[in-house]
């Protein structure tokens, strides 16, 4: 190859300025400089910009270090002159970085595996095949993210089914450590050809006193039992680099619950601040003020930031487990939870301060982070990131670190920092138990409680709690610093001492979890949120106690108090599931549980706070069950299919399923512990079986299976609850009935043997989920079975006789307490009206069925003309106080009761149209009542 003198000068020339390092591997490979030319390298569409690594050639292997080493010279000059001059993105560098480091440990590891057989007797699996090590990289070079001049935190493993030769003197651990410690030699070594990456093992389990390799389960029971804090974070980055890869990525998902907790742990901002502190700490004693890694505002705050919402969160939202620091952010971004300028400013930053890095150490290939004091030397790094004004770049480098450090201190900040008031330390002594007890009273007296001995009775029992007199130190002292934040809140509500009972039985329900207790310290206005939501409801702190998670809710305020739309939710929760392996369906029962759970709890938010009247309360909880619903249909439906294959029809389509809703939810009356009503149909030949999969069904028996995993789906208990309790007795036969309808069967049932308390419910019917062909035919036999011609007396003898019937069973009227549900002239007694309505008069009047909610039936019929104006608002206006009597009444936990005297009026007005409607029709010759 004749040398390009030409080129290699001009190349020569356009970095000169920037980085002697190029310079000096320009003036001593010219020959490599002119071929790497030829090759186009350096062109902006260039294809290969790291160039595949050498081989050991036989046993030579101080050739192959050498010829490892020019190739690792080589391949950063061309990545260093293609980030000066602008080539490349910052991305595409750092990764081209890190697939040269990939290439060479892999390189490095394969001649080691070499040198070793050649002595010993490699191990092999229990099917022959020769086991490889395994080489999981940490930190930037896990991340994908290396820079220029770094080392390279490797730790080594080997698979458990590993076994030498009986022949062999060595066993299996003593193999994969000479293995290990050649691959360290051969990378980090200094020849006089300089050195490939200087090798850190040090994050390997018990570190440098602990053993250079592991087995995999070895290395599970070492973090399962030993694992500290700071090894969660290292493994936030963790990535096999070399070897057994598959073993490698197998190794990570075991090690994930011990990284991403299953809760929310709010701890981990302690934990942060601690490191940050020891590392300033540091920064100070070197006097490294300007090191742009890990001075104030540097690198490290902004990975700390990233690295503190994974482990948070990571372990509830998937899309957070990944190495790469820039995706994280913009997932924190689109998850809520760091706003999107926030993200903008901290995404810029951080790809100015990471080629700032990269210019620092293109320099001499030396591995620094400092910028230098010399005016001359830091002129010359301006240059290289594209300032011709020194004065201009020292400002702007400032004001980014002050910028970055001022975002880090917004997210750490300590909420309890120097700021403690006299009478929390009274408060802190108090829970402490080091006052007696006038003096307990009198403290919570000043500050205005007036509970008191119910609230010293509370403090006691959390005392005395088993889990709290086991906890460690560290959770102790997050308890002793929000009990006097707790007692002190003053809760915007008429009663702070209910507020301050409830979030005090929550925080019962939680003390053996510091995460949750962390959450309520570090984020104040969290435990604002929970003590008025507490203090304004009975089921909502049962909520919060049985679902600690989802206090998180909490962090978001604007969000709590404005439930989503029902698109909002659709795709919050198809991004949930999306996130998860499409067959781990615990892990999507629980996502779908959180979700539901997270959406009840910002409607009864908004409800409690007045944002929200009654009837889109009902609304809102309607459409969360219907999109659970759907999103459970999903999941079970795949269960089935991918097992037993699909139902097809005559017409080679598709077999369709509908879930129809009756009751509350049907009617669009949704409460927050209401069960859901549900009937399942199909169409579809019912004895054809299913095609593919690797079992087949009959279509009965496929739609019956379904309807069970569905009903699994969503009212097993699992760690984070269940999400709806299911009634299926309003299904044909009832309890004795198929689970699973046909649709012809259903229409032949509702025509030929339904009771007329059965066609009453399907007046409240409606399909929710499924397949939309099928729902539009139950929609027609529905309109054809109300409209129906009935004799409205043998209709009102029905009616009132099922009426009587409940009222025995159910009313618990007594002691001048009056059931709003079950009195007479109370709320049942108008949807039966509605009902009847319906039945009656939807021959003639086929509007007056398009509804499923009894206000809207009702109505119908005052805009056909069949009722007075004044009977029908009447009854609407006590329907919706009765509802929100119950509604309230739900939210304390406590049964709808009224006052013998209260709604007099309402009830004798409802007991007339009762007695007119009803009573008059079944029996004409008696006179009604007025």
């Amino acid at each position: 190859m004749s040398l390009n003198i030409t080129a290699v000068t001009e190349l020569s020339n356009r970095v000169s300025a920037y980085s002697s390092f190029v310079i000096d591997w320009i003036a001593r490979c010219p020959e490599a400089a002119a071929r790497v030319i030829d090759e186009r390298r350096f062109c902006e569409n260039c294809e290969t910009v790291v160039s595949a690594p050498p081989r050991l050639n036989g046993n030579d292997i101080d050739g192959f270090m050498r010829t490892l080493r020019h190739h690792r010279n080589e391949n950063l000059a061309v990545i260093a002159v293609r980030d000066l001059v602008a080539l490349d993105a910052l991305d595409d560098t750092l990764a081209a970085l890190s697939c040269l480091a990939d290439d060479c440990i892999e390189a490095a590891l394969t001649a080691a595996e070499s040198t070793v057989a050649a002595r010993y007797s490699a191990p092999v699996d229990s099917a022959g095949a020769v086991v490889r090590p395994v080489v999981i990289g940490m930190g930037k070079l896990g991340g994908g993210e290396l820079n220029f001049s770094s080392d390279v935190d490797l730790i080594f493993a080997y698979g458990n089914d590993a076994e030498v030769g009986g022949d062999s003197n060595i066993d299996v651990s003593g193999y994969f450590r000479k293995v290990a410690q050649k691959t360290v030699q051969i990378l980090s070594e200094t020849t006089s050809d300089g050195f490939v990456y200087r090798v850190d093992t040090r994050l390997r389990p018990f570190g440098d006193s602990g053993a250079l390799v592991a087995s995999l389960s070895a290395m599970e029971s070492y973090y399962q039992n030993h694992g500290r804090e700071w090894e969660r974070y290292a493994w936030v980055k963790a990535r096999p680099v070399a070897g057994d890869r598959a073993a490698g990525y197998a190794l990570i998902r075991l090690l994930r619950p011990f990284v991403y907790r299953r809760y929310l742990d709010f701890g981990t901002f302690e934990s942060i601040r601690e490191m940050k502190a020891m590392i300033d700490a540091q920064v100070v004693r070197a006097d490294a003020a300007n090191d742009i890694k890990l001075g104030l505002g540097g690198i490290r705050e902004i990975e700390f930031i990233a690295q503190a919402f994974q482990l948070i969160r990571g372990g509830q939202e998937p899309n957070l487990q990944e190495p790469r620091l820039r995706p994280v952010l913009a997932q924190l971004a689109e998850a809520g939870h760091l706003l999107g300028e926030t993200v903008d400013t901290l995404d810029a930053d951080y790809v100015t301060l990471r080629r700032l890095e990269n210019r620092l150490q293109m320099v001499n290939d030396q591995q620094t982070h400092e910028l230098p004091d010399d005016d001359e030397a830091r002129t010359r790094i301006a240059a290289a990131m594209g300032y011709d004004d020194l004065v201009v770049f020292d400002n702007d480098i400032a004001t980014l670190r002050q910028r970055v450090h001022r975002i880090f201190d917004d997210v750490f900040v300590d909420p309890d920092a120097d700021t403690a008031e006299p009478e929390n330390k009274a408060l802190e002594r108090l829970w402490s138990g080091a006052l007696e007890p006038d003096k307990a009273r009198a403290t919570l007296t000043d500050i205005g409680l007036t509970r008191v001995d119910e609230i010293i009775a509370a403090l006691e029992d959390l005392r005395d709690q088993r889990l709290y007199r086991v906890l460690g130190d560290r959770s102790r002292r997050w308890i002793a610093r929000l009990i006097p934040l707790l007692l002190a809140e003053p809760v915007d509500q008429a009663d702070r001492d209910i507020a301050v009972i409830r979030t005090l039985s929550v925080v019962g329900a939680v003390i053996g979890r510091s995460n949750y207790i962390a959450l309520l310290v570090e984020h104040p206005d969290a435990l604002r949120t929970l003590m008025r939501l507490c203090g304004a409801s009975s089921w909502i702190t049962s909520h919060i106690a049985e679902q600690p998670a989802l206090l998180d809710t909490l962090l978001d305020r604007r969000q709590l108090y404005r439930p989503p739309s029902r698109d909002e939710l659709a795709a919050t929760l198809a991004n949930d599931q999306t996130a998860l392996t499409e067959f781990d369906l615990e892990a999507r029962m629980n996502a779908l549980r959180r979700f539901q759970k997270r959406a009840v709890l910002r409607v009864a938010a908004a409800d409690v706070t007045d944002a929200m009247p009654l009837m889109i309360v009902s609304d809102k909880l309607t459409e969360v069950a219907e999109v659970v619903l759907e999103a459970a249909l999903d999941i079970a439906w795949s269960q089935m299919t991918a097992r037993f294959g699909r139902p097809i029809g005559d017409d080679e389509r598709p077999c369709g399923f509908t879930i129809v809703a009756y009751g509350k939810l049907g009617g669009l009356e949704l409460g927050y512990a209401s069960d859901l009503d549900l009937v399942f149909v199909y169409d579809g030949p019912v004895e054809r079986e299913t095609v593919g999969g690797e079992r087949h069904l009959t279509h009965q028996v496929f739609f019956t299976r379904l309807a069970q995993r569905l009903i699994h789906v969503l009212s097993t208990q699992t760690m984070a609850g269940r999400a709806y309790e299911i009634d299926m007795r309003l299904r044909p036969s009832g309890n004795a009935g198929l689970m699973v309808s046909h649709i012809d069967a259903f229409a032949d049932y509702q025509h030929n043997k339904a009771w007329t308390w059965e066609h009453q419910a399907l007046v409240r019917a409606r399909p929710v989920a499924g397949d939309t062909r099928l729902a539009t035919r139950f929609c027609d036999i529905r309109q054809a079975i109300l409209a129906r011609p009935r004799d409205p007396a043998e209709l009102a003898v029905e009616v009132q006789a099922m009426r009587r019937r409940m009222r025995d069973y159910k009313d618990e009227s007594a002691d001048g307490e009056l059931d709003v549900k079950q009195m007479a002239g109370g709320l049942i007694d108008i949807e039966f009206l509605a009902q009847y309505a319906a039945l009656s008069q939807t021959k003639r009047h086929v509007e007056i069925s398009r509804f499923t909610d009894a206000i809207r039936i009702l109505e119908s019929m005052e805009s056909a003309g069949l009722w007075p104006t004044a009977d029908v608002t009447r009854l609407t206006n006590a329907y919706r106080d009765y509802r929100g009597i119950a509604h309230r009444a739900a939210l304390q936990e406590r049964r709808a009761m009224i006052d013998a005297h209260d709604m007099a009026d309402a009830r004798r007005h409802i007991a007339a149209i009762w007695a007119r409607c009803i009573e008059h029709v079944a029996a004409p010759d008696e006179t009604p009542k007025a």
